[in-house]
């Protein structure tokens, strides 16, 4: 009998559950609110009765793997307990993996949201011809995932991948996480919408502060559809933000060298517009970007591809989905990686 997952994808918003075979063949997907609000007792409660519901329909036909969860926050990987999480304030040093797993009575991992998105990515998206990549993922925040040897590379403490608390400028915007000049304060949504407030009050944004006084809420989105009608104060910001995400990625390819860097997330849809100043400033500080940047859309070999993911929002669903593949039976002998199975 063919084996099958189920990914969970736990945001703030949205509760999204998706059962996925293991050659990464989607066979079901559901979306619930999250309803955060009402209490971690009554989210668990949700996702386990939705996951038992698709769990059955799928079940007929295949053999249930196991369950893996993405999570914004911090994870204790050896137990599956939320350490924080800033969307579920109430799950603070929570054993959420043990809650689940009684419910379910089957395997639970647990994972940090960013860090499924880049085993999805690695899976079945823009990553799944190479053996080793790293995603930046730009959304409220900016965050960040690693995966080597097939799974995602946590680190000694489950914390690998911050990167969007890489400092960038070190004496810039102060950080929430106590820093300043993280990249989050410069290529996150959150940052553009910031500095989009900032060049208005310094007077200098007419077509930036008119949107800002309209009706419609002002976001990221806004400043990059002003961006694309030629307002000079909105493409500098995006400026910005690819030369931030440039000084970003030069230091990870001098770091890591891997053959592939993905970025995901919301902002990733400005992509023309902070593309080529992220591009122009890696080249200017990576030797090694500059060594082995692909000259033409035909390159293959030792080339350093820095690029769009491809899954979007389902990255997460299918990298939650590919953990109890990875996870569940350890010990198994490995398979080649060409198979993806």
């Amino acid at each position: 009998m063919p084996s099958f997952a189920i990914g969970v994808d736990l945001g703030g918003t949205n509760l999204r559950i998706a059962a996925v075979d293991s050659e990464g063949k989607l066979l079901e997907k559901l979306t619930l609110g999250a309803e955060i609000s009402r209490g971690r007792d009554y989210v668990i409660e949700e996702m386990s009765t939705a996951i038992k519901k698709v769990s059955a329909n799928i079940g007929k036909k295949h053999k249930l793997a196991g369950v893996g969860i993405g999570v914004p926050g911090i994870i204790e990987k050896r137990t599956g307990r939320v350490i924080k999480s800033p969307n579920l304030p109430d799950w603070l040093n929570y054993p959420a993996k043990e809650e689940i797993e009684r419910r379910l009575g089957a395997p639970v991992i647990l994972e940090n949201d960013a860090n499924v998105a880049a085993l999805g990515e690695f899976w079945m998206g823009a990553a799944r011809d190479v053996d080793a990549m790293c995603i930046v993922t730009l959304g409220t925040g900016v965050g960040g995932g690693i995966v080597m040897n097939g799974d995602i590379w946590d680190g000694m403490s489950g914390m690998a991948g911050e990167l969007g608390h890489i400092t960038i400028e070190p004496e810039g915007h102060p950080c929430n996480c106590g820093n300043r000049g993280c990249a989050e304060q410069l290529a996150s949504a959150t940052a553009i919408v910031r500095m989009a407030r900032e060049a208005i009050a310094a007077g200098k944004a007419e077509g930036l502060k008119k949107a800002a006084s309209g009706n419609v809420e002002f976001t990221a989105k806004s400043v990059f559809l002003l961006a694309l009608q030629g307002d000079e104060a909105a493409k500098a910001i995006f400026h910005k933000v690819g030369w931030a995400l440039g000084v970003l990625m030069a230091d990870l390819v001098n770091a890591f060298n891997f053959p592939m860097y993905v970025i995901g997330g919301g902002v990733a849809s400005g992509w023309q517009e902070f593309s080529p100043a992220m591009f122009e400033e890696t080249r200017k500080r990576s030797m090694v970007y500059a060594a082995t940047a692909p000259q033409d859309s035909s390159a293959k070999g030792n080339v350093t591809i820095i690029t769009r993911a491809l899954l979007g929002s389902d990255a997460g669903l299918f990298g939650a989905a590919r953990l109890p593949f990875v996870r569940v039976k350890k010990a198994a002998p490995k398979r080649s990686r060409s198979k993806r199975t």
